[in-house]
């Protein structure tokens, strides 16, 4: 750790709660069943790559 990041206890700790977005509405994953739990552990993010000027051009050429 660096000397701006200081040790905590775990009494200390905040809790936090991790909600994401599902058809259309926000909810805690600690609302999530076993196995809707499960299926958000295993999604992947989508990162979008940019393209080059000439790959623009050939797909609004298509």
């Amino acid at each position: 750790m660096t000397l701006n990041q200081p040790q905590l206890r775990d009494e200390e700790r905040t809790p936090c709660e991790v909600w994401t977005r599902v058809m259309g509405y926000h909810r805690p994953l600690s609302c999530f069943n076993a196995g809707k739990q499960a299926e958000h552990r295993e999604r992947l993010l989508f990162r979008e790559v940019p393209c080059s000027r000439s790959q623009a051009a050939q797909l609004q050429a298509a």
